[in-house]
């Protein structure tokens, strides 16, 4: 991945902190934003919980998305209240503070399509915690998408317990239910994505 020396990954790594969209921090790779577009459309979703907010661009963003498909929701989960006003005015945006921890699943029950999208604390038992509780609500065809993963190739994994990457795999270990999506994964190269091998599709 970024093997090329035109292309750094750590250039891109930096650079990724200062994206916005709509003038509100997003940090998002370019490749992943465009190819979540692609999966939101994909899906359509209903509902899409996103684990860690920040000031809420990406949430925004995700939103937006759904206003193009003309359905659903996005609830935004963190713990602490960052969140920019002009996301608060979003009526298809709902905040949840105290952490994935406190949040409560069974208002979910009435949603058909769900994605779950994890950019936490990005620590292993943070993320193997998050993918115990919310896997079994993500539907039939659908992802949850486990971010960040690009920190092992960064040489960063100890400073996150192993990361996302040994959490996946530790979780697919015991969970048949899911397979890593290489369509996603590998869209623009093998694994040319920060949520390397974290495109994860319900298969049944």
């Amino acid at each position: 991945m970024f093997n090329n020396k035109a292309i750094k990954l750590k250039d891109i790594y930096n650079g990724h902190f200062k994206v916005k969209y709509r003038d509100i921090e997003m940090i998002k790779d370019p490749f992943d934003y465009l190819l979540y577009q692609m999966l939101v459309y994909e899906i359509k979703p209903d509902l899409i919980i996103e684990i860690g907010s920040n000031k809420g661009g990406s949430a925004l963003y995700l939103s937006d998305l759904l206003d193009l498909i003309g359905n659903g929701e996005i609830h935004s989960i963190d713990l602490e209240d960052n969140i920019h006003p002009l996301v608060k005015s979003k009526t298809n945006i709902k905040n949840f503070f105290g952490g994935f921890e406190n949040y409560d699943i069974n208002i979910t029950q009435n949603f058909e399509k769900i994605i779950i999208i994890d950019d936490g604390s990005h620590k292993y038992q943070d993320v193997l915690d998050a993918l115990n509780k919310f896997s079994q609500i993500v539907s039939l065809g659908s992802y949850y998408i486990v971010e960040d993963g690009i920190i092992t190739r960064l040489g960063l994994s100890k400073n996150f317990q192993g990361g996302p990457l040994k959490a996946i795999k530790d979780f697919l270990k015991n969970n048949d239910n899911f397979e890593i999506d290489r369509k996603y994964c590998d869209f623009f190269g093998n694994n040319t994505t920060f949520n390397v091998n974290g495109y994860l599709k319900r298969v049944k």
